[in-house]
């Protein structure tokens, strides 16, 4: 009889409100079968598997693991760690093999986007070239919503509904001083090179005179003349403009608004700073006073406010993973499907490493109104149902309870090993 199997999770890339919702559902999943061994997670993602900080999720108690489904950020620490190529660096890949052969791991569940799918697929290469072959899934998840083949991704619907929120509540500040002061204001949302947060801000618009008056998007390029006549037509018929901006709008000879000369340990181009600029835009050009604000890390850490639609699908995607896993699949990423949208409905599939890994998805210009200021119907029916729901943390003296982890490492069983800077 075969000794059973660790499992090594880890969390990769920007965290969101419900990436614990997905730990949570591969935990509580692999601790009720009878042929897997230990849960370990990666401190710090996959660094984790490279230090051999490997947390042993069974000294934490079965309520502290539930109550992760409530708790945003990563619990176990997450990273922006590229693997290289394995040509480039394969000791890296042996490492982590070595300390998968160490602590008896077969499994690896990776929770992240589109680099981290890159990375599941790397390891399961090479682990089966090297004669130790782990059983390697992916866990969907990212604010951005731009991994394809899933309907949508963790993450990204309850940033959707806080970004639809902070819109509507801030407009009727807005509306409210426009009279005797500011008259433009500015959300600067994430979403990189897809615009699909920002699309989420026009389920705060019901008629045409509601905000966000304009919305800019990564997938149209931006004219800085139109853009100033845009606002300045809104305050004359609404008598004030509220705008909503992606930190990857870009204008027309492609180059970003705003772009940092730093780039991420995954290559990417620091982005940020939209809104500023825009308000610059429209201060020399109109004369207008404005306000601007960034959702920035609010977006993604507002469990407060998140989609319960969300937190089902974050918990069921990992879930999924053990069960694929269990079922004999390997390689394979877990999917989100939408059989209905009136009624919702959705269950979980699978897609092959290989098609997601480093695939970017972006906004189909059905979705974009023709005049490519704001959403269209199709739009609106996609993103209505992902943002359907509550499902409130526990409170006490006014304040969210959520887990504390006590994030106990296993006994390191190899030497120290220096990663790649």
């Amino acid at each position: 009889m075969h000794a059973k199997k660790n499992i090594f999770y880890a969390q990769s890339g920007g965290v969101t409100a419900v990436i614990n919702a997905s730990a949570c559902g591969v935990i509580e999943t692999a601790n009720r079968s009878t042929r897997l061994g230990q849960v370990y997670a990666g401190k710090n993602g996959i660094l984790g598997a490279l230090q051999e900080e490997l947390i042993d999720t069974s000294k934490e108690s079965p309520a502290t693991i539930s109550a992760l489904k409530y708790t945003p950020g990563g619990a176990f620490g997450s990273c922006r760690y590229k693997l290289p190529s394995i040509n480039d660096n394969i000791r890296e890949y042996k490492r982590i093999l070595d300390v998968f052969r160490a602590h008896e791991i077969g499994y690896f569940f990776y929770n992240g986007g589109g680099d981290s799918q890159d990375t599941a697929h790397k390891v399961a290469s090479f682990s089966r070239q090297q004669g130790y072959p782990v059983t390697c899934i992916g866990i969907p998840k990212t604010i951005d919503n731009d991994l394809p083949y899933t309907d949508t991704c963790p993450g990204f619907g309850s940033v959707a509904k806080y970004i639809a929120v902070s819109t509507m509540e801030a407009s009727l500040d807005v509306a409210s001083m426009a009279a005797s002061s500011t008259k433009v204001f500015v959300l600067e949302v994430m979403g990189r090179h897809a615009g699909w947060i920002a699309a989420a801000s026009g389920l705060a618009r019901s008629k045409r005179s509601d905000p966000p008056h304009l919305i800019l998007f990564p997938e149209i390029p931006l004219d800085p003349v139109e853009f100033c006549q845009q606002v300045e037509n809104s305050v004359n018929r609404n008598g004030y403009c509220v705008i909503v901006a992606s930190e990857g709008v870009k204008y027309r000879s492609g180059g970003f608004v705003a772009e940092a000369a730093a780039k991420d340990a995954f290559g990417h181009s620091q982005l940020g700073g939209v809104a500023p600029k825009l308000v610059d835009l429209v201060n020399n050009e109109l004369g207008y006073k404005c306000h601007w604000a960034v959702s920035d890390y609010l977006q993604r850490a507002a469990r407060h406010i998140a989609s319960e639609t969300d937190v089902a699908q974050a918990y069921a995607v990992g879930q999924a993973a053990v069960k694929l896993a269990l079922a004999g699949k390997n390689e394979v990423m877990v999917t989100i499907k939408r059989e209905s949208t009136e009624p919702y409905s959705w269950t979980t599939g699978s897609v092959p490493l290989n098609k997601v890994a480093n695939v970017e998805k972006k906004m189909p210009r059905s979705f974009i109104a023709r005049d490519g200021w704001g959403i269209t119907k199709s739009c609106r029916s996609y993103l209505l149902p992902l943002i359907q729901g509550e499902d409130y943390p526990a409170y006490s003296n006014g304040l969210p309870q959520y887990a504390e982890l006590t994030n106990q490492l296993v006994t390191k069983k190899l030497a120290a090993f220096q990663a790649a800077d």
